[in-house]
């Protein structure tokens, strides 16, 4: 009896197992149904890919003198809600491309963590070929989004890179949640921030919820500790709708503001 119920035991195991290893990027990636509205002061443009994907994103040019966002949103959300949780500084004359990534939003593609990289690219392209100086771009990524934003931020040379409710690497954040499953041998992407933040000249700031329940806190300042030079900040009783509230934005504002004129 002992043995039959060790053998069930095993097989429903590996049955969860080969089951979270052969959809986790239908996990990861949970893309919100198609908007088809696009925000006041908006334009939906598209741009291409390195890998030849032609991709809808929302834009929006800085108004002269000003800064422009590149903003990377979290797994779950579109570029819409992008546009949302940037208005204030919209509102203060920065631009915004509101980057959407393959499979999202009506594009074509399916995403991974090097197809994201690739999206990333492709928006970054898009505003150079705008006539935006790099000098005038601020890389800003939430949750997922923070490691579009940092891999890119190891390409390229742009003002400053923010980083919201970002995490040190995926694979912690799945063990985190999945803490019955070797969540760090069945990975197939693993945003490894931590490992590249080193390679980085742009001034950073990080920003994270103590209340964070999905990426734990914890897991933001061991990506801050790698570089001395980082700019953490905290905040009591938030968790990771953090970049939803508009103090977050004002604190890019001053961060941006604080940084000296090339």
């Amino acid at each position: 009896m002992f043995v039959y119920f060790a053998v069930t035991l095993t097989v429903i195991y590996g049955g969860l197992v080969s089951i979270v290893y052969f959809n986790q990027r239908q996990l990861i990636y949970p893309a919100p149904p198609v908007q088809t509205d696009t925000p006041s002061g908006f334009e939906r443009v598209t741009f291409p890919t390195p890998d030849r994907l032609q991709l809808i994103s929302g834009y929006r040019p800085a108004r002269e003198g000003m800064p422009t966002l590149l903003f990377f949103h979290g797994n779950g959300a579109s570029w819409q809600s992008s546009t949302l949780v940037t208005a204030r500084l919209v509102a203060q004359g920065y631009g915004l491309l509101a980057a959407e990534y393959r499979g999202y939003g009506g594009n074509p593609g399916t995403p991974s963590e090097e197809a994201l990289y690739q999206d990333a690219r492709g928006a970054w392209n898009y505003l150079r070929g705008q006539g935006v100086d790099n000098g005038d771009i601020l890389l800003v990524g939430n949750s997922l989004g923070a490691a579009v934003a940092l891999q890119l931020a190891t390409e390229v040379t742009a003002r400053a890179l923010v980083l919201v409710s970002p995490f040190n690497n995926l694979g912690d954040t799945a063990a985190r949640r999945a803490r019955w499953l070797p969540m760090r041998l069945l990975l197939q992407d693993r945003y490894a921030n931590e490992e590249k933040i080193v390679q980085i000249g742009e001034p950073i700031l990080i920003l994270h919820g103590e209340e964070d329940s999905l990426i734990a806190l914890e897991q933001a300042q061991a990506l801050a500790s790698v570089r001395d030079d980082t700019v953490i900040e905290t905040f009591p009783g938030w968790g990771h709708d953090l970049i939803a509230h508009e103090p977050v934005q004002e604190r890019i504002a001053a961060f941006v503001e604080a940084i000296p004129s090339s």
